[in-house]
């Protein structure tokens, strides 16, 4: 660690003061967590936003049947760009700068393992969101085969798709170097009296997201990396002609994808895990069996992945082996929800904007998980895949999900970042917008989907017109509601109230005992945990 040298004699900081770079060349070298924290949240933010910018042009074609306002080639490479820059550019990236802000000062830690790796493994996000972005421009396009890059598409496709592929492959070195970081922070350098089941939840929840990152992005690059092969180099892993198999691509990303949905929502549970006891006012209920549920989760979700496959022609036990498989993962989930739920019951409750969102997040993840567990059983799935009920589960799991955790989190804990309370009424109306936008949104999507509208459709049949006008004019106001966390953060960093040290009633942990803002350099001498 190279923040220390400033007090060795003989050793001069840089540029002639205390310091160090300041201006840009701070942002571009800095070691420091919390810098790095806040470049990856505000990176994140920006990738939300041209993902969001996508889906809206999305709805916007779909506001009527017929052709409006796009091309259907154009139209195909939005669906498959929004997929993409969300999962790997906004949800990631997002939970990642969350670590990286909390995980040191949680288990106080002075900084992460390896702060040096730590810097380069943002560095590499915004070189890959150009070539993601980018490819909008070259000839051909952006990939248009869906996030999911099927084969024999994606092996058809323009010079779009190697930028896709170079992009994954530069996204999934950032999130493997910074899930070892994690790793190694998480195990090596908790306060002395912290032991294991002593640790918040939410770096519990990111230690096991971490080896799941690192298990998994090797599979996807593995993936990509065949994909590239066949495009360029004559091989056929996917290509039927050349005695090859495009289903086989589907087992090897699903291998990986099932797992990365996790990935985007252990961490949201760790975040909720934090939030509830604090406005309950009373300790988690049932720490051990929480613990203990997300280890299951995933490890159950490397047994799953071929639930995304009923409909290719997978022999019967096949099916039914990955349908009880499913079935089950949702029984750790449950403990997840119902732990929550006993740790309210009776607690003295308040609903400042942390706790709406995270009350909201069990509600409306609690239904996405329903209807995923309808998906799950093969006879259903057969008729609902492809469809837009799919559409509506993923987005109830992944919006209400990963998205409203995230803003749970950033309300949170903004006061500690940046040493104002955040506006109590711009975070409910920023609460309330999104949560009956997001409803109006995707609600009518499942009664699409049972009436057999297929995804992934610039155009749809007239009886579908109703509820995706009622969807587009949702997502709509779901896009423009995003904007008032804009507001209400940048007016939290400028000013308002002072935040205490403890910032909320009822908050515990080793980030409520620094002052807010926490500063630059925390627990340069690990504190000392009493005896429990």
């Amino acid at each position: 660690m190279n923040t220390l040298t400033h007090d060795r004699p003989g050793v001069h900081p840089p540029h002639g003061h205390a310091h160090g770079p300041t201006g840009l060349m701070r942002w571009v070298t800095t070691t420091n967590h919390k810098d790095i924290g806040t470049m990856y949240m505000i990176f994140s933010f920006i990738m939300f936003l041209s993902g969001g910018v996508m889906a809206l042009t999305i709805r916007a074609e779909l506001f009527q049947p017929g052709l409006q306002v796009v091309e259907p080639e154009f139209f195909n490479q939005l669906t498959t760009m929004h997929g993409l820059v969300m999962v790997f550019g906004a949800i990631m990236p997002a939970f990642v700068g969350f670590a990286n802000w909390m995980i040191p000062l949680m288990i106080g830690a002075s900084d992460m393992a390896f702060a040096r790796m730590n810097n380069w493994s943002f560095w590499l996000l915004p070189p890959a969101a150009i070539l993601l972005l980018g490819s909008f421009f070259v000839p051909g396009g952006a990939t248009a085969a869906g996030w999911t890059l099927y084969a024999p598409l994606s092996v058809q496709m323009g010079m779009g798709m190697d930028l896709a592929i170079f992009a994954i492959h530069i996204m999934g070195v950032s999130s493997i170097m910074g899930a070892i970081n994690i790793v190694v922070t998480v195990l090596n350098m908790r306060a002395p009296g912290m032991n294991m089941m002593r640790m918040p939840l939410f770096c519990w929840t990111w230690l096991i997201t971490a080896y799941l990152l690192i298990a998994v992005m090797p599979v996807l690059a593995g993936a990509v990396t065949m994909i590239l092969t066949d495009r360029h180099f004559g091989t056929s892993f996917f290509n039927a002609a050349g005695g090859g198999d495009p289903v086989m691509y589907q087992h090897i990303f699903w291998f990986f994808g099932h797992p990365e949905v996790y990935i985007m929502i252990l961490p949201a549970f760790g975040i909720v895990s934090q939030i509830i006891p604090t406005f309950s006012r009373k300790p988690l209920f049932g720490y051990a069996s929480m613990v203990y549920a997300t280890s299951s989760i995933a490890i159950l979700s490397f047994t799953v992945w071929a639930h995304h496959m009923f409909t290719t022609g997978m022999p019967a036990i096949g099916q039914l082996f990955f349908m009880y498989a499913t079935m089950l993962i949702a029984v750790p989930t449950g403990v997840k929800v119902f732990n929550w739920v006993a740790t309210m019951w009776r607690g003295s409750l308040s609903f400042e904007t942390p706790m709406l969102w995270a009350t909201g997040f069990i509600f409306v993840f609690t239904m996405g998980g329903f209807t995923g567990l309808i998906c799950a059983i093969a006879p259903i799935d057969i008729q609902l895949q492809d469809t837009y009920y799919v559409v509506a589960h993923f987005h109830y799991v992944l919006v209400a999900g990963s998205l409203f955790a995230l803003f749970a989190g950033a309300y949170y804990w903004l006061p500690k970042w940046t040493g104002h309370m955040p506006s109590e009424f711009l975070g409910k109306l920023h609460f309330w917008c999104s949560i009956v936008f997001f409803n109006i949104t995707f609600f009518p999507m499942h009664f699409l989907g049972l009436a057999g509208m297929p995804r992934r459709i610039p155009d749809y049949a007239l009886q579908f017109a109703d509820f995706n006008a009622m969807a587009s004019i949702g997502a709509f106001g779901f896009g423009l509601s995003q904007l008032i966390f804009l507001v209400a953060v940048v007016k939290c960093v400028r000013g308002g109230k002072k935040a205490e040290a403890q910032s909320w009633e009822g908050a515990e942990g080793l980030e409520w005992t620094v002052p807010s803002p926490a500063p630059h350099h925390t627990f340069e001498d690990a504190p000392v945990l009493a005896k429990a």
